[in-house]
C-alpha cells in the first residue's frame, strides 16, 4: 500500500471495556492495561500493529480506570513527531450535561460523531486495544482499496478463536459479507462463516452515515458488524478479511486472543512458555514494543541458606531477583524478589512482587506489590483458598493488589 494511501488514514483504538470479566485485576486499571507477558500491557500490540503498518495518526478511546493506561501511553508512546501531523492522542468520554459512559463500540463512536465527522483523513481503521495478537493492518488497508469496500471486517475461523463466543457470526461468500446471524445458531464450524475480531476499516462518510441513520432509531448497544450487516443496502461493498491468511508482513502464527474471563487471561501468558510459542514476540522485524523503565538485569543468586537460585522454563522480566528460590513455568514481572527456598510454579507475578522465605505458590495470578510471607501456601488446598482468594473456574488463584495477608 503506497504511503500517501497511509497517510489518509486514521486509527482509532478502542479500550472502552469496563474490565469486570478480568475483575479483580481491573480493579484499579483498564483491560488494555492489563500486565501481559512479563513486560509488556495488552494494548501494546495493538499499537504495535500500528507502528509497523506505517500508520502514524492514532487516536486511543478510553474510558474505565484509564489513568494507569494514559500514563503508560505517555511513557512509552510518546514517539511520533508532532511537527510532521504524527500523534497517538487519548480520547476520553465527551461531558455535555450530563457524565458520558459508552453503551459499546458503536455508541462510543455515536457520542464521538462529531469529532468524526471533522476529520480530514477519509479511511479510518477501528481496533480493539484489548486483544493479544499481531496483524498487518497495512494488508488490511490495502486489501479494502483493492476491492473497493466501503466496509472491511476482520475476521477469525473458528480454529483460531481459542475458544472465544460471539454473539454473531459474518456470513461470507468469498470476500463478500452478505449478512450476520446469531452465533448460537451455528450447528458447526463452517467456512461460509467469520467470527469478528473487532478490526474495521471504514470510509468515513458511510461510517458517519451509519451511526447517524442508527443512532436515531435508539441506543447504539448492538455490535458494530450487526449494525453494518443489518444495513448492507447502505454500502457499495462490505469486504471480510480472513485473519491469519498469507497476505502481510507479519509471521502467520494466526494467534489471536480475546480475555473473555481470567482463565483466558492465564492461559494467554502460559502459552507464550510453550516450546515453539503459538504467538511469536522474537520475530525481529515486528518486535512488540512497550515502556521499558530504568533497571537492572534478572539474576539468579545463593539464598542464605547457600540453595542457588533456579529458574526453568520462565519468562522473568528486568530486576527480578531469585535468591535461593525456584520459579518454573512461571511468568515474573518487573523487580520480583523470590525469597531463599520459596518456590514458584505455574503461576503469573505482577511488578514488585514479593514471596519471602519458604513461601510456595502453584497457579495463582499475584498482583502489583503483594508481599506474600514466609512459609504461606497457596494453590495447595483448594478449600483453604476459596476462603480467602478469588479463583477461577479453572483453579487458578488470583490475588489482588491490596490484599493483606494476616
Amino acid at each position: 500500500m503506497l504511503i500517501s494511501d497511509l497517510n489518509d488514514t486514521l486509527a482509532m483504538v478502542l479500550a472502552i471495556g469496563d474490565g469486570r470479566v478480568l475483575e479483580p485485576l481491573t480493579a484499579r486499571r483498564a483491560i488494555a492495561a492489563m500486565p501481559f507477558g512479563g513486560n509488556y500491557r495488552i494494548i501494546d500490540f495493538a499499537l504495535t500493529n500500528c507502528l509497523h503498518s506505517g500508520l502514524r495518526r492514532v487516536m486511543v478511546l478510553t474510558q474505565y480506570h484509564s489513568l494507569s493506561l494514559q500514563n503508560h501511553i505517555r511513557d512509552g508512546w510518546s514517539i511520533f513527531n508532532a511537527d510532521l501531523g504524527e500523534y497517538i492522542m487519548p480520547v476520553t468520554p465527551p461531558v455535555n450535561t450530563q457524565i458520558t459512559t459508552y453503551g459499546g463500540v458503536a455508541d462510543a463512536l455515536y457520542k464521538n460523531l462529531y469529532l468524526l465527522e471533522g476529520l480530514k483523513e477519509e479511511t479510518l481503521l477501528l481496533v480493539s486495544g484489548e486483544q493479544i495478537y499481531r496483524m498487518d493492518y497495512a494488508a488490511v488497508l490495502a486489501f479494502h482499496a483493492e476491492h473497493g469496500a466501503d466496509v472491511t471486517i476482520a475476521g477469525v475461523p473458528a480454529v483460531n478463536a481459542y475458544g472465544a463466543t460471539f454473539p454473531v457470526a459474518l456470513e461470507v461468500d468469498g470476500i463478500d459479507v452478505k449478512g450476520a446471524r446469531n452465533d448460537a445458531t451455528l450447528p458447526a464450524p463452517d467456512d461460509n462463516f467469520l467470527w469478528p475480531m473487532r478490526v474495521f476499516v471504514f470510509n468515513r462518510a458511510k461510517l458517519c452515515a451509519l451511526l447517524r441513520k442508527c443512532g436515531g432509531e435508539g441506543p447504539l448497544e448492538a455490535p458494530l458488524s450487526t449494525l453494518v450487516s443489518d444495513n448492507l443496502a447502505m454500502f457499495r461493498r462490505v469486504c471480510a478479511y480472513r485473519f491469519g491468511g498469507t497476505s502481510g508482513r507479519v509471521t502467520q502464527d494466526r494467534y489471536w486472543r480475546r480475555l473473555d474471563d481470567l482463565d483466558d487471561y492465564y492461559e494467554a501468558n502460559m502459552d507464550l512458555l510453550e516450546l515453539e510459542p503459538p504467538l511469536d514476540l522474537y520475530q525481529a522485524d515486528w518486535q512488540i514494543r512497550t515502556y521499558q523503565t530504568q533497571r537492572p538485569p534478572a539474576r539468579t543468586v545463593p539464598g542464605r541458606s547457600c540453595n542457588e537460585g533456579i529458574c526453568v522454563n520462565s519468562i522473568v522480566s528486568g530486576g527480578t531477583v531469585i535468591a535461593g528460590g525456584g520459579v518454573n513455568h512461571s511468568v515474573l514481572g518487573n523487580r520480583v524478589y523470590i525469597d531463599d527456598g520459596a518456590t514458584v510454579e505455574d503461576s503469573i507475578l505482577f511488578s514488585d512482587s514479593r514471596i519471602g522465605e519458604g513461601a510456595q505458590l502453584r497457579r495463582v495470578i499475584l498482583d502489583r506489590g503483594v508481599q506474600v510471607p514466609p512459609g504461606e501456601q497457596i494453590g495447595f488446598d483448594k478449600a483453604k483458598d476459596a476462603k480467602r482468594f478469588v479463583m477461577t473456574p479453572g483453579g487458578v488463584i488470583v490475588i489482588p493488589s491490596d490484599f493483606k495477608f494476616e
